[in-house]
């Protein structure tokens, strides 16, 4: 494993063959068993229970054959659980400050505000109050995700109060379904609609009814899906990113800032620019760190002179739309639209099936100034997404997807400083 400079493009592939003993292991108890080691950090898969889907400090919430779970202790024991017959449809989670936990399966949001002792589903409500209707799908079990995040963290402190914040990561797997994004204020009671994507032409139901479009007739932004969407307090500013390409219809890669009313209970959003694939605008992964945006390219498509427009970037929130004003601090050299910011340390992934590594780890130490990349082969071809902030015993969580977003395994790392 070599080392490069903030500036340096070259790629670093690290080994990790001597720390489990070999590249490619079958044995699944030997992937869950003590840590395995890089020079930057310690990692292991989740122990064998239920999969766990989210954490927060010392809690972690799990779900697996057909219950629901919460610990209290980072996943060593689950004294609350309730059956859940849709176990295996969770999509999405998230522990509150409060110790609220909301859930969905594909189509249906869940609230639990006493330990998992009881849960009651939730149905969001449009800007105006009324109900917000999922569409009954063509096909009953091709609902569509309306509520998988690409993103780990969505809980975010505004003037003194925590909101609930999050996008969806959908089109892919499961149906076709609006792109929408999500608020609460009051610790998931209510969950409304803070921002729907108009109709795309592409994303909707095979043999489905014409009249019955799905997204928001009234917004010509079209976009596939939700990257990521993340705050910034120095702007009291919400921003989201989208994905993917033009499929002639029109671009579906945006970002937008949306500023929040408190009184009004509103967010209003507004376009900061849209692109198409091949650009350092298609990504995800947005930080903002001590009053800089950090964020990671997704770029794709037709290249350019032979070149993607990719790398991990940082700038100024006021010159975001400058690209002569952004650093490249670094660039892995193939996709990818996770990264987390914590403590110092950056961690991101690699999109498997677009890179030349199995499973990619893209790890910085120090805000950026020195990079390291990790091929952790022994799980196969997996892309991490969904990254958690690390728990009270310092690991951060991650899924690995199968290929691209298949669920499969969940991840922790731990960095060594």
């Amino acid at each position: 494993m070599k080392h490069s400079s903030a500036l340096d493009r070259r790629q670093f592939i690290g080994t990790t063959a001597a720390a489990v003993g070999g590249l490619f292991l079958s044995d699944t108890a030997t992937l869950h068993a003590e840590p395995a080691s890089t020079e930057h950090f310690w990692y292991r898969l989740a122990p064998e229970g239920p999969y766990i889907d989210s954490q927060r400090d010392n809690k972690a919430f799990g779900f697996g054959g057909g219950k629901i779970f919460l610990s209290e202790d980072n996943g060593k024991t689950w004294p609350h659980s309730a059956e859940f017959a849709e176990a295996e449809n969770i999509t999405f989670s998230v522990i509150l400050k409060n110790g609220n936990i909301v859930f969905a399966t594909r189509a249906q949001l869940f609230l639990s505000t006493d330990n998992l002792k009881t849960h009651r589903p939730i149905t969001v409500k449009n800007p105006d109050g009324s109900d917000y209707v999922p569409h009954t799908p063509v096909n009953p079990e091709q609902p569509g995700w309306y509520f998988h995040s690409l993103d780990g963290e969505h809980c975010f402190e505004v003037d003194g109060k925590e909101m609930l914040v999050w996008g969806n990561y959908c089109n892919v797997l499961g149906g076709p379904v609006p792109v929408n994004i999500y608020y609460s204020t009051d610790n998931g009671e209510t969950v409304k609609l803070a921002y729907a994507f108009g109709q795309n032409p592409k994303f909707q139901e095979k043999d489905g009814d014409p009249a019955k479009l799905l997204g928001n007739p009234n917004n010509k932004l079209i976009a596939r899906h939700v990257h990521n969407v993340t705050y910034n307090p120095g702007e009291n500013a919400f921003y989201a990113c989208t994905g993917d390409i033009d499929r002639t219809h029109g671009k579906e890669v945006h970002w937008l800032r949306g500023t929040y009313d408190a009184k009004a209970d509103v967010l209003d959003w507004q376009l900061v620019i849209s692109v198409d694939s091949n650009s350092r605008f298609k990504c995800g992964g947005i930080n903002f760190i001590d009053g800089k945006c950090y964020w990671i390219a997704d770029a794709n498509g037709p290249a350019i002179a032979n070149r993607h427009d990719r790398g991990i970037f940082m700038c100024d929130p006021k010159d975001i739309t400058d690209t002569s004003k952004h650093t490249l601090l670094f660039n892995p050299m193939f996709e990818s639209a996770n990264m987390l910011v914590q403590d110092g340390v950056m961690l991101a992934t690699h999109c498997a099936p677009a890179s030349t590594y199995a499973c990619g780890i893209i790890y910085s130490p120090d805000m950026g100034k020195t990079w390291a990349q990790y091929d952790l082969k022994e799980f196969g071809p997996r892309s991490g997404c969904r990254i958690h902030r690390k728990n009270s015993d310092g690991w951060f969580r991650m899924d690995l997807r199968k290929g691209w977003i298949e669920r499969a395994e969940v991840l922790f790392i731990k960095p060594k400083v």
